[in-house]
């Protein structure tokens, strides 16, 4: 059975990778395109790597069928895409890539993005997207949530070591470092090359950075306490890639046997022998996560490492894998692509 498949926000960089994946899916069709400033243009003219595929001309949103659309990925502006989501068919299945879905709270919504939500009545039914730890709720969803790059990152180091109780939850600094391509693809100053290259520096510096509400509400959730951490990003004069680097306290030892445990069965996570370490160069273009546990030269102290490519298993690539479970594919299906290296 083929799904027709439309993609909103097909000009941006998610955009893309959700173009290049599915097109090597046997199952999906993308049967629409949109982009509301490129209206008109050819997908090969916006992003001339993928001129060799036979893809349907930009549109804008409101001159798409949606009757004949079985799934819609939404890769729009947080903000813009609740405001178009609540005026989607209610019976479309929905993977939103943007911020808008991923708090339950609407009060948190409003501290974390500054603004009210626009669409609280179907705030409540977007199950959060991240597949390895809601492969069920996934399943059974007709909205789903993606994650935060970032979150999303932390969490595949920390969730299996909260739920076994593994280490200290009041002790946990998370320093992460992701490619200037997670901030999008829109113009800004510090995003210029001469700005960006040859060097790099932390934001959102002292717990201002919004996937905290993301941190705060999973890991809270799964402690059945509140759950804090200290986290700092940086931005990597790199056009993909994620690299986060947790200290925590417990057992190496005992973490790295959870750890093993947890992603035994999994297909896109890959926890590396005892004391090797992750690089950005070995997931890239894929939707793989490799994970790394070291034991510090301080008793008792340990070293998380994961590597992940944040547009495609942090963003592009799991709202495919979300979207397999959702109408029923292979959770695999469109996402065994190879790293590209070097």
């Amino acid at each position: 059975m083929t799904h027709k498949i439309a993609i909103l926000g097909a000009s941006g960089y998610t955009g893309a990778e959700l173009v290049r994946l599915i097109a090597t899916h046997p199952n999906l069709e993308i049967v629409a395109l949109s982009a509301e400033r490129k209206a008109g243009q050819e997908l090969g003219a916006v992003f001339p790597h993928l001129r060799h595929l036979d893809m349907p001309a930009l549109v804008k949103i409101d001159e798409i069928d949606f009757s004949g659309v079985d799934l819609c990925f939404c890769a729009l502006p947080h903000k813009t895409s609740q405001e178009v989501i609540n005026r989607l068919p209610k019976t479309l299945k929905i993977v939103d890539l943007s911020a808008d879905f991923r708090l339950r709270d609407p009060e948190a919504y409003a501290q974390w993005y500054g603004n009210p939500h626009a669409a609280v009545d179907i705030q409540t039914e977007a199950v959060y997207g991240l597949t390895e730890f809601y492969r069920d709720e996934i399943a059974r969803a007709r909205l789903v949530a993606g994650t935060g790059c970032n979150a999303a990152t932390g969490q595949f180091l920390l969730r299996p070591l909260i739920s076994a109780d593994a280490i200290d939850l009041d002790n946990i600094i998370l320093d992460l470092k992701c490619a200037v391509s997670g901030a999008g693809r829109s113009l800004k100053e510090n995003l210029l090359h001469a700005e960006l290259s040859e060097g790099y520096h932390g934001y959102a510096v002292g717990g201002t950075h919004r996937h905290l509400g993301e941190f705060d509400q999973e890991f809270s959730k799964l402690a059945g306490r509140d759950v804090r951490i200290q986290f700092t990003p940086h931005l990597l004069p790199a056009n993909r890639g994620i690299l986060a680097t947790c200290y925590v306290s417990g057992d190496a030892r005992t973490i790295y046997e959870v750890m093993t445990k947890a992603y035994a069965d999994e297909p896109f996570v890959e926890v590396l022998p005892f004391g090797e370490t992750p690089s950005t160069h070995h997931v890239r273009g894929s939707n793989f996560v490799h994970i790394g546990i070291v034991a510090d030269r301080i008793p008792g102290k340990v070293i998380l490492i994961a590597a992940l490519d944040n547009l495609t298993k942090g963003s592009s690539g799991q709202a495919l894998q979300n979207a397999n479970l959702m109408l029923g594919e292979d959770e695999t299906s469109g996402l065994m692509l190879a790293p590209l290296f070097p």
